[in-house]
């Protein structure tokens, strides 16, 4: 397994995309944070609603692990989007064909992109740790490990998003047709789950009946749900008018989508012509 993830280092480490998109990804999870630490500090701070969150810092080390995996989660489109890219390319120019033909077998061919969705998941955490760490010792507060889960949330979140780009990459091969479908997919359910948590609001109100937020089992919003901004005096009045937050069963279903899409895409190339 180690010589096959060589010659994969070998097919990506002079790609252009891979190059661009990896800076891009890095850069923007701290350029991100940054923003946002600025624009709470200078604007959310010294507006009137500075008066209800008072002394709340989401950079503190009390905080910071969940808001940079919060932050950060936005950013996960672009490893998600490099791996399709990088698999529909390999049934583009007949790299996977030739693998195959080189002594690979099929079985090995889709672990090692799936282990490669799972480097990139991990090599994202290491990033969103680091930023995490820098952000907390900016704040001079003390170092805590309070709500490091939320980073163990952030890995989830990417591993999910790059196996469900691996899926459709091995469902539909094009490279454009592929990213398409990737992002219509993405806009339909997050439509679909506002919906479903707006029917949740109204269940909850109107039938006392709380189900929690029915939008968060859906794929990708099942694993989006368990990041989230950590808690103020502002958010904590919000959140008296929705529905109860699950979080079990949130952790529940993302598991079980991640599973679900890991075994999809190993049936799938193995049962399709190459």
């Amino acid at each position: 397994m180690i010589s096959h993830l060589r010659t994969e280092w070998l097919k990506i480490k002079n790609y252009r995309a891979f190059i661009l998109i990896s800076i891009f990804f890095i850069l923007g999870i701290f350029l991100t944070n940054y923003i946002v630490e600025r624009v709470f500090r200078e604007v959310v701070v010294n507006a009137d609603a500075g008066v209800l969150i008072g002394q709340f810092n989401p950079y503190d080390f009390d905080h910071v692990w969940e808001t940079v995996s919060y932050v950060s989660g936005y950013l996960l489109i672009l490893p998600a989007l490099l791996l399709l890219i990088i698999t529909t390319n390999e049934f583009t120019f007949k790299t996977s064909r030739q693998n195959i033909i080189d002594g690979w077998t099929r079985k090995e061919f889709i672990e090692v992109k799936l282990l490669m969705a799972l480097i990139f998941a991990v090599l994202s955490t290491l990033i969103v740790l680091l930023s995490g760490f820098l952000f907390g010792s900016l704040s001079d507060t003390p170092f805590s490990t309070k709500g490091m889960m939320h980073v163990f949330y952030f890995f989830n979140k990417a591993f999910m998003y790059n196996v469900l780009a691996l899926f459709i990459s091995v469902w539909i091969r094009k490279t454009g047709f592929a990213i398409g479908i990737y992002f219509i997919y993405t806009g339909a359910e997050n439509i679909i789950s506002q919906l479903l948590d707006a029917l949740s609001v109204k269940w909850r109100n109107d039938e006392k009946m709380d189900l929690g937020r029915l939008g968060e089992y859906l794929p990708m919003n099942a694993s989006d749900g368990l990041l989230s901004f950590p808690d103020n005096p502002l958010k904590s009045m919000a959140k008296n008018s929705f529905p109860t937050d699950l979080h079990f069963v949130e952790i529940s279903f993302s598991v079980f989508y991640l599973l679900l899409f890991i075994m999809l895409t190993r049936f799938l190339f193995l049962k399709r012509d190459l």
